[in-house]
């Protein structure tokens, strides 16, 4: 119900933007979320926002180089991801739960995942 895209391999310093087409139910009333996860590490978060798109949150490695937003019509949650550095290379996820406040940023609240997409930063 969740596709991650935009995936790819990126020079350090280089931009990416990642897409999440939700289908089979409308997510426009959920938060949605982007977390990582880099080989032998556990999943991470990165960003989320919440349903009317008003507040976002971000993890402290990617604040002011990420961006995230939505567009409730399409369905779809995006990430922005300028000025890339090799740390930022894993598997990327985009992931919906219920709607809550403060926004969470633990794996355990979102019920609806992406299949991920894969993105490799180079130096």
């Amino acid at each position: 119900q969740l596709q991650a895209s935009g995936g790819g391999l990126v020079q350090a310093g280089g931009s990416l933007r990642l897409s999440c087409a939700a289908s089979g139910r409308t997510f426009s009333s959920d938060i949605m979320g982007w977390f990582r996860q880099a080989p032998g590490k556990e999943r991470e978060f990165v960003a989320a926002i919440t349903w009317g798109g008003g507040t976002t949150i971000y993890a402290d490695s990617v604040k002011g180089r990420f961006t995230i937003s939505r567009d409730n019509a399409k369905n779809a949650v995006y990430l922005q991801m300028n000025n890339l550095k090799p740390g930022d290379t894993a598997v990327y996820y985009c992931a919906a739960g219920p709607p809550t406040l403060p926004l969470p940023t633990g794996t355990r609240h979102y019920n609806y995942w992406g299949q991920g997409t894969q993105v490799t930063v180079s130096s």
